[in-house]
Formats: structure tokens, sequence, C-alpha cells
């Protein structure tokens, strides 16, 4: 299997840009892309999964066991010529600062995938080869398959850049990028704007075929399709799906506001007998008929406030599901559209769904940041009490009112080492601020399923 991993130096060098020109030459030249990014991040594959044409997947070493990553890789390469993994942050840069625990180069060590290092290259010039030198002797145990330079200024900068590392460095140049505005993607508070509010249809073509050309006339794709992915992959197709004896329906919230998915969550539910009805709380009046469950994500709902709270006939369906009995789980985003109300920056409120006692208010800092292991201390929707699961925590906002609402979660932040009591229980809906991968825990998915047909068969919905 052709594949390789594309590293940075530190965040927002461009890796992302690499990763999309590159994904687009492959396209357009024949080849079926499958991208995969590293870490707990839900804007890249979004954008990966537009330029692809396929859906984009998470690799992460800390929430998941070496086997899951590998069970990740073997299904989703399926029918693929070649796979692409984008790193996160710098290439060493992980769960802490005396290990490579969580980091691309042990994703990369671990599916024995070839580095490709992207250097910002935009105010340097000769120091780059120092730069070089100190990524191939950081680990010996991970050499460099090439480095590509971005941000160029000019072809001349360009053969300045290459002679500089070519005087000092064993890796290879494999191309570079000038800075381009046509293919620069717009950033707010929590990275990169979401696919969904990118181009779509002719314009969507025209950037792919932007991006074609500058990696076919700037980077060697040849030299990079001759990088090969070391492990024994395998390939496998997603498992049958296991039916119960009726289909269960969980609704599942996407649109603009709502987007924040692991998409191995939705494979996993489906697996597991679960038919997934999308449904967007911004637009819809009604939820999906005969719904069991709902699965609410999280995503931008601040930037859609408006939309949000003024789809009354949603903001009722919602009420009325929460109140039947059956299953709701809620994640950030989802968390503050089932909230009393929501607060921006610029101080309006806007009324949510009401039924969670929480009134949010989006703050100018990040509130919660990083990886976080979840205990379960009660039984609830994903599994049984003692049962520990992991995920990752990241937003812009906070519960402003004081409230009483069960906790489910035992949380314990990996960076800082604080614990707390989170994930809100009321009745038979799960809120919380973490973004739970379910391959963590592979029972997870099954529970949730499992909650929706007890729900069905105990006739706690009504007739």
């Amino acid at each position: 299997m052709k594949g390789f991993l594309i590293a940075g130096t530190a965040s927002g060098v461009g890796k992302t840009t690499v990763t999309l020109a590159i994904t687009a030459a492959l396209r357009r030249r024949g080849y079926t892309v499958q991208p995969f990014k590293g870490g707990p991040d839900f804007l890249d594959t979004g954008h990966h999964t537009r330029i692809a044409g396929r859906t984009a997947r998470n690799l992460d070493t800390w929430m998941l066991s070496a086997e899951a990553n590998r069970d990740v890789i073997r299904h989703a390469s399926h029918g693929a010529d070649v796979l692409l993994v984008e790193g996160m942050m710098g290439l060493f840069d992980g769960k802490g600062g005396a290990s490579e625990s969580g980091s691309s180069a042990e994703i990369a060590k671990l599916l024995k995938l070839p580095v490709v290092l992207v250097l910002d290259a935009g105010k340097i010039a000769r120091s780059i080869a120092a730069m070089v030198l100190g990524f191939e002797l950081f680990d010996p145990e991970l050499p460099l398959a090439g480095v590509i330079l971005n941000r160029v200024a000019g072809d001349r900068h360009f053969r300045i850049l290459e002679a500089s590392i070519k005087s000092a460095c064993k890796t290879p140049v494999l191309g570079w990028l000038p800075r381009e505005s046509a293919i620069a993607i717009p950033e707010r508070h929590l990275g990169l704007q979401t696919a969904e509010e990118g181009e779509t249809g002719e314009g969507l073509e025209r950037l792919i075929d932007t991006l074609s050309d500058l990696a076919n006339k700037h980077m060697d794709i040849p030299l990079l399709m001759d990088l090969e992915c070391g492990l024994d992959i395998n390939l496998q197709a997603l498992p049958v799906v296991c039916k119960t004896r009726d289909e269960i329906r969980i609704g599942v919230a996407r649109d603009q506001a709502f987007s924040f998915y692991y998409e191995d969550n939705l494979d996993l539910l489906q697996q597991h007998g679960a038919a997934l009805l999308p449904f967007s709380p911004m637009h819809d009046e009604f939820l999906p008929p005969d719904l069991d469950a709902l699965y609410l994500a999280g995503g931008y709902p601040e930037l859609h406030a408006v939309q949000v709270s003024e789809n009354a006939a949603m903001l009722s369906a919602i009420r009325e599901f929460v109140a039947s009995g059956r299953p709701v789980y809620a994640e950030c985003g989802g968390m503050i559209f089932l909230s009393q109300q929501l607060t921006t920056r610029d101080g309006t409120t806007y009324p949510m769904a009401g039924v969670l006692p929480f009134e949010i208010e989006i703050t100018g800092k990040l509130v919660g940041f990083g990886y976080v292991n979840v205990e379960l201390t009660n039984d609830c929707l994903l599994g049984k009490a003692g049962t520990v699961l992991r995920g990752h925590s990241f937003h812009y906002s906070r519960i402003s009112n004081e409230f009483q609402v069960a906790t489910n979660y035992r949380l314990q932040y990996s960076l800082s080492g604080r614990t707390e009591s989170e994930g809100y229980r009321l009745g038979n809906m799960l809120a919380s601020y973490v973004h739970l991968h379910f391959r963590a825990e592979p029972t997870i998915a099954r529970s949730f399923v499992e909650a929706a047909i007890a729900s069905r068969t105990s006739n706690l919905v009504p007739q």
C-alpha cells in the first residue's frame, strides 16, 4: 500500500494545505486517496473529505490502542490506492514533553509510515538547514523520507533553500508551495473554518484544480508515490452490520452548526445495528420519524445561534423527544443546544432547547483543553459503572449559572492531572463537554444501541 505521513515542525506551518494539494494532485491523476488525520481533530478531516472524495478518519495513539489504530487503517483503506495521514502539531509533540506518547512520530512508527516534513520557509533562508538537521538527529529511529517547503517567495528563494538543505542534510527536498491566497483556509477560535462552509459544486472542482496544479508544478509527485506504508494492512471491508430484530433508528444532528463527529463512532453504531438518520437543527422543522435515540455532536452553535434559536419547531421537537424518555447523547456543542440559553461574545443571549438547566456563555479564551480519561461512575447510556473511556476536551465556553444535575463521569485531564465530576445525566439524557472516541472502548456503541432497544421495549416511547 502506498502511503506516508505529512508532519510539520510546528502547528501552523501548512500541513493541511500541503496535504490537500497532494491529495488533489493524486486524485486528478486517477488515484483513490484515503485521508487520515492524527490527533483529536474534526476540522481538518472535513477538508480532507471534500478534496479526496472519501471520508477521512482519525488516528490517535493516546485515545486508541495500537490495534484500534490498525483497525481504523485496515477498514478505511479498503479500495484505496494510497493512504495519506496528516499529523498534528509538530512531529514530536504529543501528550507531554518527556516522551513521544500521542505524537505524529508515534503514529508513524506504529503504522510504519514514511514521514514527509513540512517547514514554513516564509521568513528563512540558509537557517532552514539547521531546522532540517535538528529533526534528522532528534530521533534516528524515525528517518525522514523528504521535506516540503511552504510559503516560499518564488523559484529563486526555493533554490537558496534547497542548496542549503543539500549542503548539510541527507533528507531529500520533494518540493515546495508558494504563498497562495486562493488555497488559504480561513481560521477562527477553534481552528480552521469547517468544510461545510467551503465551496461546493463547480467552486469545489476549481479549488481541487488549483491545488492539483500547484502540487504538480512545484512537487515531485512520482517520488512521493514511491513511498510505501510498511505495515501489513491486510485490507478489510467493514464487517457485516449486526441487525437487531427491528432496526434501531438514531437521529444524528449534522449541518453547519453541528459536524464534529469521529466517523468511526458512526461506523460502530451502524455495525451494532443502528440506522443513522441525519437532520439539521438549523434548517429542519421536524426530527426524522420513528427515532429511537438522538446523537448531538459538537460544532459551532455560537456562530449560528440566530438560526438555531429561531427554529422554534425543532426546539419543540427536541423537548418532546427528551420528555419521551428515549436516549439522547450530546457532546459539547450538542450540550449547548440542549441548554437554557447561549450568550455570545457580544452579550446577546439566544434561547436554546431548554432541557438542561444550563446557561452557557462563550468565552474569550480556551476553557477546556487536552486529552481526558473518563470513568463512568454510574450505569448509563454508554456503559456500566467503572468503565474507562477516553476522549478530548476543547471549548471556548462555560456554564455560567449554578445548577443541580446528576453527574456520570469522573474526569482526569492528561495535561494537568486535574479531576472533576462531569457527564451530566438527566433522565435518559447524557451530556458532556468531552468528545469521546468510541473505538477507545468498543462497548460504547453497543451500550448506546442497547439503551435505545431497552427504551423501545420498555414502552417508554408513547405509542
